[in-house]
């Protein structure tokens, strides 16, 4: 049997987002072994409907590809209600007359028009189901402007949006909706494969609150009514979980770095914390250029945006809630002295820039792309700005959060984050994957390369297997299904036999190709072990407590007997 992915053509280095990761109709079809290692695990719970609706990229997603959004809302403080359009471009893929947007069924559909037509639409859980009066055709470009209101309801971990106030008593409004998605507040098509080149904000607001939304301010205008209008640009692809407001007493201080603006948007109280702070915010963007090139989104600028919650990676919008204090929420997070010398909510949310915004997965399942990848990237901050040591510490310290009873990634199609194992053990996995390659040169080379080739891109895990697989000149999926697609760690079997002097070993794996090579000491010596999951036997004069396997950089279970 086979499983069958359309993709995108990627040729050479990529000037933009493929805004499109899969479709049905005129791309490129690429058909994969369905091997059980390569195939995402099955989950424990069956979806809901509503979890098919959101992750299912189906018929009336596949459709079409986004071009652009341009988002004109109304926020009222008072009634905590929204209203307003989403102006929304798309090509379509092929010929058809109904696509699929979604937005939450506790908002109101006020019309949806097609130039001066209405149109007709049906309503499920949360996706809305737009028909068109006669078939639009494959290749051309239209628009409907989708007018809704509403109270948004306050959900999820962060607000989704959420209508508060700050300690003055003044209205302090934001959105994050990472989890719940961006129907939650806004018609959108609400999924991961597919992105508009770019997004245009506009924002009313009570006269004496500003707002900070995503991308280039573009000036606000007077309404004449009591309330003002701030317009945004956002001039790159954008995930819509990304898509933000935060609406409040704003104070703006800014600085730069190098040749781009940074701006700082705070509440009062907390300026001069915040310019204490947020200082350490050139230091971040030294570090992750110095790894992976320039800050992707340079025509918006960067900004940090004050909140009420942690933080969030809202794309060039990044939010702040870490109480102006380093480690994460006053905390050692990692336990070992390392967090408290730096902003973690700086460092980390700021990291998704890279990867999370500009690389992106395709898909909720391999979220991991985002998560485990920008855990490392904090332990590429410390090890550029306190040392290969400490950055060992770090990464090390992550072990005592991974819990290894689920895989990392998930099943597609279905909307569910996967579990919390991504973000630690997929930088665990990263921190491996460097001692594998054991050249720091190449590994820094090969981290650069492969940001820079799935900038602006929307992938999923094969996509990064198969670039490691072409630069590094091996086959590495067993070793990425392991660690990715299972929940054991492999496990390193050393049998000792002291009258014959040997030693036996061998990977205990899921994966029955695994093979992966590992540091050994012993007998005052040090050497790279190739095991592979069948068994192997060496001369060997050492105890089995004399004979050390380089667990700090390779993560492993280690079972001696």
């Amino acid at each position: 049997m086979t499983r069958c992915v359309f993709r995108r053509p990627m040729k050479g280095r990529p000037t933009g987002r493929p805004r499109l990761y899969a479709a049905a109709f005129g791309l490129a079809f690429l058909c994969v072994s369905a091997q059980a290692a390569q195939e995402p695990p099955a989950i424990d719970r069956p979806p809901t409907r509503a979890d098919i609706l959101r992750g299912e990229y189906g018929r009336y997603r596949a459709n079409n590809d986004l071009l652009s959004y341009h988002l004109e809302v109304r926020v009222d403080p008072q009634n905590k209600s929204i209203a307003g359009r989403n102006t929304i471009r798309f090509r379509m893929l092929r010929d058809d007359t109904r696509i699929q947007i979604d937005l939450y069924a506790d908002l109101n559909v006020d019309k949806i028009l097609f130039g001066t037509t209405l149109l007709k639409y049906e309503r499920e859980i949360n996706a809305v189901f737009i028909d068109f009066p006669s078939t639009l055709k494959g290749g051309r470009e239209y628009a409907i402007d989708f007018h809704y209101s509403g109270n948004p309801k306050e959900r999820g971990r962060f607000g989704g949006m959420a209508f508060r106030t700050d300690p003055q008593g003044n209205p302090w409004i934001n959105t994050a909706c990472q989890g719940e998605g961006s129907s939650v507040w806004w018609p959108s098509k609400d999924q991961w494969r597919d992105e508009p080149e770019e997004m245009r904000i506009s924002v009313a607001i009570p006269d004496d609150l500003v707002d900070v939304s995503n991308g280039r301010f573009d000036g606000k205008t007077p309404l004449g009514d009591g309330y003002t209008r701030w317009d945004w640009h956002v001039q790159y692809p954008i995930n819509s979980y990304d898509v933000s407001l935060n609406i409040g007493k704003y104070v703006h201080f800014d600085d730069r770095y190098e040749d781009m603006t940074l701006d700082f948007y705070v509440l009062p109280g907390s300026l001069e914390g915040a310019k204490r702070q947020f200082a350490q915010a050139r230091g971040m963007l030294a570090a992750f250029e110095h790894y992976f090139g320039e800050y992707p989104f340079k025509k918006d600028g960067y900004k940090l945006v004050h909140v009420p919650y942690s933080g969030m990676e809202h794309q060039s919008a990044v939010t702040y809630g870490n109480r102006f204090a380093n480690g994460y929420l006053e905390r050692d997070w990692t336990g070992v002295g390392i967090s408290p010398k730096f902003d973690f909510i700086i460092i980390h949310e700021s990291g998704h820039e890279w990867f999370g915004n500009a690389v992106s997965a395709a898909d909720v399942s391999d979220m991991w792309i985002h998560e485990g990848w920008t855990t490392y990237l904090e332990d590429l901050y410390v090890e550029y700005t306190f040392g290969k040591e400490d950055a060992l510490k770090y990464i090390n310290a992550y072990k005592s959060k991974v819990r290894n009873q689920q895989p990392i990634i998930t099943q597609r199609g279905i909307h569910r984050p996967p579990p919390q194992d991504m973000y630690f053990k997929g930088a665990l996995f990263l921190h491996t994957l460097r001692n594998i390659v054991n050249d720091d040169d190449k590994w820094f080379t090969l981290l650069r390369e492969v940001y820079q080739r799935f900038k602006y891109h929307n992938i999923l895990t094969e996509d990064l297997v198969q670039f490691f697989n072409a630069r590094l000149g091996q086959d590495l999926t067993p070793v990425f299904d392991q660690y990715l697609r299972r929940a054991a760690l492999p496990t390193l079997e050393l049998v000792f036999n002291e009258p014959e002097r040997t030693v036996a070993y061998r990977w205990k794996t899921d994966e029955r190709g695994f093979a992966m090579p590992i540091d050994v000491t012993a007998a005052g010596k040090s050497w790279r072990l190739l095991p592979t999951t069948d068994w192997a036997v060496m001369a060997n004069s050492a105890a089995p407590d004399a004979f050390e396997v380089a667990t700090d950089r390779f993560y492993v279970n280690v079972v001696k007997r």
